[in-house]
């Protein structure tokens, strides 16, 4: 069977996260349900992301 390939978007800027970029993955800090996905550019500007699950807004 094939390994069925998921493409991750970056929570801020829904950005394609593509092979070898540099994100960082965490669950939300305010419910833990949802995963937050931030590329490098986000990270480094600062860029708000809305969590999917609760709508927690953080930096």
């Amino acid at each position: 069977m094939a390994k069925e390939m998921t493409i991750k978007r970056c929570t801020s800027c829904n950005g394609v996260i593509g092979a070898g970029e540099n994100f960082v993955e965490f669950p939300c800090p305010s419910c833990g349900e949802a995963k937050i996905i931030r590329c490098e550019k986000c990270k480094v500007l600062v860029n708000e992301y809305k969590c999917p699950a609760c709508g927690f807004v953080g930096p």
